[in-house]
C-alpha cells in the first residue's frame, strides 16, 4: 500500500522491490532535528555558492559547444556529405554527485560525451578532441587515460575539474533530446561504451526511484560527510564510494517514504546494522534485458558468489557496485554502522548530538602497528601515473595478507594518502594492523608476511608503463613512529584528551561491568544478555552478548549464565580482569572458563553473513511508551526480514586467488566470513614466525639495501579461549598474557640470515 504522497508523484506505484517498512510521517521532533542537521551541513561547508554554481553551468555549456564543433570537424574530415556534417551532433550528460545534486565546493563534475557511430574513441576522442582541448587556454592539467577500465580524460576547464568519458552509439545522428535511459541505446555498443553509459543511467534511475529527491539529497549529503569523517569513503580502498552510499540511502528512502532526513539517517544505521550480508541491496528487480548483457546473478555467474556486500545498480545491465569490499573493510563498516546506530539512539534520549555522530575517526591512534607504503617517481607525469596504478592495487595487499594469514591478521587501510612537502613526487599510504579478536595464539608467535609483501610488490612492478624511478617501499611503523607529515600542520598532537563517543561508552561499560562484578562475587547471578534490551558492542576488552546463544561463565564464586555472540562476529568471548602489574599472574579469586559453547555449524547464519542485532533501551518516561517503542521496533524488524528474503543469496567458499585475479574487474578475493576454519589452520605453530617486509623495490638495479628495522611490537593479548572445531568445550586455562609479535626487517637482512 503506497502512501498518499507517493501516489501523487509515482501514479500509485510502489517504489522498491518490497512494501515500505513504515509509512509514518514526521513528528515535531523530526522536524526540529532535521533543521539542526541542515544547519550542520551548511556550517560544514557542503554547499557551493551561487557564483560557483553559475560558473559550473557555464563550463558545461561551453563544453557542450566544443564537442558539437568537434563532431562536425571529424565528420567533414571523414568525407561525409554536407547534410550529414550539418546534422552531426554530440551531447554532454552529467552523472555522479553533480547529477544527484549532492556535490560540494570544488568538487569535480563527472561528464559523458555521447557521439555517433563514426566518431571513434581511440582516433577521434583521444585524438582530435584531446588536441582541441590542449590548445585552449582555459583548459589546464589535461590528462588522458585511454587504457583505463573506463577510459577518461581529466582536465580543468576555467578552474572547474572535469572527468570526461565517451560513449559511441550505433546512431549516425545523435538527437538533441536523446534519452539514454532507454535500453535500446546499448544496442551494438562495445564494452567500454556500456561501462561509460552506466554512470548516467544509474544516476538517473536512482532519482526516479526515490519518493522525495530533496529528502534523499539531504540524507545522502549527511551520509557522505559521515563516511568521510569515519574513514569509510573509498571504493578503491575496499570501502564504499559515492554511488554505493547513494544506493544505500535510496533504499532507506524507499523503506521510509514519508520520513524526513533526521529519521532517514537513524533508520539507515538501524537497518544496515541488522542487514544480513551478503543479501543484496536492490532498488528494483533485476531485469534480464533483451540484449544478452550479463547481469549480476550469483546463481549463474561464479564470481558473483564471492561478493560480501552486494549493492546492485538499478539500470540494465545490473551489476554489483561494491565488489571491492573485503572481509576486513566489511567488518570495519559494520562496526561503524553499529556505532552510528548507538549514537542515533542516544540522540533520541538527548544524550548525544550531531557533533557526536560526525566525530572524526582517529586512525593514527587506533592501532599500535601500521604498514607504510611509500611510492615515488622522478617527475610529475610519471608520479601521477604511478600513483594511480599503485592506488588501484593497494586493495590486493589487504586481501593477500588476509588470505595468507587465514584472516588472523586484519588490515584497516586508510582511504587517503599523505605527502611530505619537503620531498616532491612522493606519497605514503597506511594500513592499520591488528590480530583478529578471540583467536588462539602461542606465546611469542609471529606472522611472517615477507612473501606476501614481496608478491604484492612484484604484481605492482608489472605495470606496463613502468619507468625508471618509479619505486615502492613497504615498511612497518609503530604508532609512536608515525611520520609527522600525516598530521595537520605536520605537528604531532598530544595523545587525545577530548572525550569521544567510544571513550564515553567504554567508561560507562567499565563502571557497569565493575558493578556487575561486585554483585557476582556476592553469589549466583543470572544474566540473560538483554541488559534491558540494549546491545553493547565493544571491540577490545569488553563483554559481547547476544540472547540467542548461551554459554556459562564462572566468575569469582558465583555462576553466571551469559549469552554468547555470533561466531561470525567473534570467535570467543571472555571477561578480562587484568592486574595492574603486567608481570603478575591473575588473582586466583577470579577464574574464567567456558563450560559450553555451541558449534559454529549449529548457528543458523548463512555462510559469509554477519548479523549485528540492534536493540535499544526504551524511553524511561512510562511503561506504555516503552511497550509501544518495543512493539514498533519488533514490527520494523519483521518487515526488514521480509526485505532481506532474496533468491540471489548464494555465498560460497573462497576460490583460488589466481582465478579471481585473471579478471581485471574482480581482482580480489574473499574469505569465509562465518568464522569457520579448518582445524589445521587454527592450530598455532610451535615455531616462532617472523613478520618481515622487504622495504624497497624499483625497476632499476634491483632491491635496495636500505633497511628498516622495526624491531618487535606487541599486539593486544589474546582472548582466553575459542570454540574447538568439533564444538566441544575447551579445557579451562589460566589467564595468561599471550603475545603476538611483529618483526619487520629488510629484505637484505632476511636474505642474509634466518629470521
Amino acid at each position: 500500500m503506497a502512501s498518499p504522497g507517493l501516489s501523487n508523484r509515482n501514479n500509485g506505484k510502489r517504489l522498491g522491490i518490497t512494501e515500505p517498512i513504515s509509512l509514518g510521517g514526521p513528528t515535531e521532533y523530526d522536524v526540529i532535528k532535521t533543521r539542526e542537521l541542515e544547519k550542520y551541513l551548511q556550517d560544514a561547508g557542503l554547499y557551493e555558492s551561487q557564483e560557483e554554481a553559475v560558473s559550473r553551468e557555464e563550463v558545461l555549456g561551453r563544453l557542450d559547444q566544443i564537442v558539437k564543433i568537434w563532431v562536425k570537424t571529424i565528420s567533414r574530415a571523414k568525407g561525409l556529405n554536407e547534410q550529414l556534417v550539418h546534422e552531426a551532433n554530440a551531447k554532454i550528460f552529467t552523472f555522479g554527485s553533480y547529477r544527484l545534486g549532492v556535490h560540494g565546493p570544488g568538487a569535480d563534475i563527472d561528464t559523458l560525451c555521447v557521439g555517433p557511430r563514426h566518431a571513434t574513441r581511440e582516433e577521434d576522442f583521444f585524438g582530435e578532441l584531446q588536441r582541441m582541448l590542449s590548445e585552449m587556454p582555459e583548459v589546464t592539467e589535461l590528462h588522458p587515460v585511454p587504457d583505463a577500465h573506463v577510459p577518461v580524460m581529466n582536465f580543468k576547464f576555467s578552474g572547474v575539474s572535469i572527468d570526461l568519458l565517451y560513449a559511441k552509439l550505433s546512431l549516425w545522428v545523435i538527437p538533441e533530446d536523446l534519452d539514454i535511459s532507454q535500453d535500446s541505446i546499448l544496442q551494438n555498443a562495445d564494452e567500454q561504451t556500456v561501462r561509460s553509459l552506466n554512470g548516467c543511467r544509474v544516476t538517473d534511475q536512482i532519482l526516479r526511484l526515490v519518493p522525495s529527491i530533496q529528502n534523499f539529497r539531504t540524507t545522502l549529503r549527511c551520509m557522505r560527510l559521515w563516511a568521510k569523517r569515519r574513514g569509510v569513503y573509498s571504493n578503491v580502498a575496499g570501502f564504499l564510494g559515492g554511488i554505493n552510499w547513494a544506493l544505500l540511502v535510496a533504499r532507506i528512502c524507499q523503506l521510509y517514504p514519508n520520513a524526513l532526513p533526521n529519521m532517514l539517517v537513524s533508520r539507515f544505521f538501524r537497518v544496515y546494522t541488522q542487514w544480513r550480508w551478503p543479501n543484496p541491496v536492490m532498488l528494483c528487480a533485476i531485469e534480464e534485458g533483451s540484449l544478452g548483457l550479463q547481469v549480476w546473478d550469483p546463481r549463474r555467474n561464479p564470481k558473483d558468489k564471492y561478493h560480501l556486500m552486494p549493492i546492485i545498480t538499478p539500470a540494465y545491465p545490473s551489476m554489483n557496485s561494491s565488489y571491492n569490499v573485503s572481509s576486513s573493510t566489511l567488518r570495519i563498516m559494520l562496526e561503524e554502522f553499529q556505532r552510528g546506530n548507538e549514537i542515533c539512539e542516544a540522540m533520541e534520549a538527548n544524550k548525544a548530538d550531531w557533533d557526536t555522530l560526525f566525530e572524526s575517526y582517529d586512525f593514527f591512534e587506533a592501532y599500535k602497528n601500521y604498514l607504510q607504503i611509500d611510492i615515488s617517481a622522478e617527475n610529475a607525469d610519471d608520479f601521477r601515473k604511478w600513483k594511480g596504478w599503485v592506488q588501484s592495487r593497494l586493495r590486493q595487499l589487504t586481501l593477500k595478507i588476509e588470505r595468507h594469514t587465514y584472516d588472523m591478521l586484519q588490515c584497516h587501510p586508510h582511504p587517503g594518502d599523505f605527502s611530505d612537502k619537503s620531498r616532491p613526487f612522493r606519497s605514503s599510504y597506511f594500513m592499520g594492523l591488528q590480530r583478529k579478536q578471540g583467536v588462539p595464539v602461542t606465546e611469542g608467535e609471529q606472522f611472517d608476511i615477507r612473501a606476501t609483501v614481496e608478491e604484492f610488490k612484484q604484481s605492482v612492478n608489472r605495470y606496463t608503463l613502468l619507468e625508471r624511478g618509479m619505486e615502492i617501499r613497504v615498511s612497518h611503523v609503530k604508532r609512536r613512529n608515525i611520520p609527522n607529515f600525516v598530521f595537520p600542520g605536520e605537528v604531532r598532537p598530544l595523545r587525545p584528551s577530548k572525550v569521544t563517543w567510544g571513550s564515553r561508552r567504554s567508561s560507562e561499560l567499565k563502571v557497569s561491568g565493575d558493578a556487575q562484578l561486585d554483585k557476582l562475587c556476592e553469589g549466583k547471578t543470572d544474566l540473560d544478555g538483554s541488559d534491558g534490551g540494549q546491545k553493547r558492542k565493544l571491540v577490545d576488552d569488553t563483554v559481547e552478548t547476544d540472547s540467542r546463544y548461551a554459554k556459562s561463565l564462572h566468575l569469582c564464586s558465583g555462576e553466571v549464565h551469559a549469552a554468547s555472540p555470533p561466531i561470525s562476529n567473534i570467535s570467543s568471548c571472555s571477561t578480562k580482569c587484568e592486574s595492574t602489574d603486567a608481570n603478575k599472574k591473575v588473582d586466583d579469586s577470579i577464574a574464567v572458563s567456558l563450560e559450553k559453547i555451541e558449534n559454529a555449524a549449529d548457528i543458523p547464519y548463512q555462510n559469509g553473513q554477519i548479523e549485528v542485532s540492534s536493540r535499544c533501551n526504551p524511553p524511561n518516561d512510562s511503561l506504555p511508551a516503552a511497550a509501544n517503542t518495543s512493539s514498533s521496533k519488533d514490527a520494523e524488524k519483521m518487515a526488514l526480514e521480509k526485505n532481506m528474503a532474496c533468491p540471489y543469496v548464494s555465498h560460497q567458499a573462497l576460490p583460488e586467488l589466481d582465478e579471481l585475479e585473471d579478471d581485471i574487474e574482480y581482482r580480489h578475493q574473499v574469505k569465509d566470513f562465518s568464522g569457520n576454519m579448518k582445524s589445521s589452520q587454527m592450530e598455532p605453530s610451535e615455531e616462532s614466525v617472523s613478520v618481515s617486509a622487504p622495504v624497497n623495490s624499483s625497476n632499476g638495479a634491483g632491491p635496495s639495501t636500505d633497511s628498516y628495522d622495526g624491531g618487535l611490537e606487541e599486539l593486544e593479548p589474546a582472548e582466553l579461549m575459542v570454540p574447538s572445531s568439533n564444538g566441544t568445550p575447551p579445557e579451562p586455562v589460566a589467564q595468561k598474557k599471550s603475545i603476538i609479535r611483529l618483526n619487520f626487517t629488510s629484505l637484505a637482512k632476511a636474505a642474509g640470515k634466518s629470521s
